[in-house]
C-alpha cells in the first residue's frame, strides 16, 4: 500500500517538473494550426468588411469586381495575378474603400514583395484610417498601414519614406500605452538623416498644428535651403508666419506657394 502511494506522489512530482521547467507539449502542427486560424480570422475580416460596402455598390460596379476576381482565380502566372489584384486594388481605391483597395494591394506585395509595393498598402490603409469610417475600419486599416511599413523598411533599413510614413501612423493614431511615439520616432530619425527635407517638412508641419511656428519656420526655412523645388515648404511658410502675425512673408510664401 505505501509501495504503490509513494509511486504515485513520485508520478505527480515527475509530471510537474515537466510542467514547470517548459516541456513543449504541444503538437508539432500545433504552431501551423495557430498561423492557419490568423489567416482565416482576417479572412474573415476583409469578408465581413466587403460585405458592409456591398450596398454602397452600383450593380455595374459589383460586376466589375466579380469579374476580376474570377479572373484572378483562372490566373496561370503571378506575374498575370499580379497585375489583376492591382486593377482590383484600383478599383476599390477608385470606389472610395481604401482599406480594401490595400488588402488587394497586400496580395499584390506578398507576390512581388518589393518596397514600392509594399508602401502602396501602407498609403492605401493610410487613406483609410485617416479618413471618415467608422472605428472597425480604422483599427482594421492602421495595423495593416504599420505592418506594410514594417515590410517596407526591413526590404531596405534606408528608405526614410517608408520610416517617416510609419512614424506618422503613430502621430495620426497614437497609441494609448505611447501617445508620442510618432513624434519620438521622426526626432530620432532628424538625428540619424539630420537635413532631410522629408523629415524637417513633416516636423514642421506638426509643429504648426501645436502652434510652435518658431520652431516650424526655422525647420521649413532650412528645408528650402537644402532642396528649394520642396513646393509644400513654402505653403506650410505661409501658415507659421501668418501664426506669428508675420504677414509680409505670410503674403509672400503663399504667392510662392501658389
Amino acid at each position: 500500500m505505501f509501495k504503490l502511494q509513494n509511486i504515485i506522489i513520485m508520478m505527480g512530482f515527475v509530471l510537474f517538473f515537466l510542467l514547470y521547467f517548459g516541456l513543449d507539449v504541444k503538437p508539432k502542427k500545433f504552431g501551423t494550426i495557430e498561423r492557419n486560424r490568423a489567416l482565416a480570422t482576417q479572412d474573415t475580416d476583409i469578408s465581413n468588411l466587403i460585405k458592409d460596402v456591398q450596398g454602397t455598390l452600383s450593380p455595374n460596379q459589383a460586376s466589375l469586381l466579380i469579374a476580376l476576381e474570377r479572373e484572378i482565380e483562372n490566373a496561370t502566372s503571378d506575374s498575370k495575378k499580379s497585375d489583376l489584384l492591382k486593377d482590383l486594388s484600383g478599383k476599390w481605391f477608385e470606389y472610395r474603400q481604401p482599406h480594401i483597395a490595400g488588402f488587394y494591394a497586400e496580395q499584390v506585395a506578398e507576390i512581388e514583395n518589393t518596397v514600392e509595393a509594399w508602401s502602396i498598402v501602407g498609403t492605401s490603409h493610410a487613406a483609410a484610417f485617416k479618413g471618415n469610417f467608422d472605428e472597425k475600419v480604422k483599427k482594421f486599416a492602421f495595423q495593416r498601414a504599420v505592418s506594410a511599413f514594417e515590410n517596407a523598411i526591413s526590404l531596405d533599413p534606408s528608405d526614410i519614406r517608408s520610416k517617416v510614413n510609419l512614424a506618422l501612423c503613430y502621430v495620426e493614431r497614437p497609441l494609448q500605452e505611447n501617445p508620442m511615439k510618432g513624434i519620438l520616432l521622426l526626432l530620432d530619425y532628424d538625428k540619424q538623416y539630420p537635413d532631410n527635407p522629408l523629415i524637417l517638412s513633416n516636423l514642421g508641419r506638426l509643429a504648426i498644428q501645436t502652434g510652435q511656428y518658431e520652431k516650424a519656420i526655422q525647420r521649413l526655412e532650412r528645408v528650402i535651403a537644402i532642396a528649394p523645388e520642396t513646393k509644400t515648404a513654402y505653403c506650410l511658410l505661409s501658415k507659421a508666419y501668418e501664426g506669428i502675425g508675420d504677414q509680409a512673408n505670410a503674403i509672400s510664401f503663399q504667392k510662392k506657394c501658389k
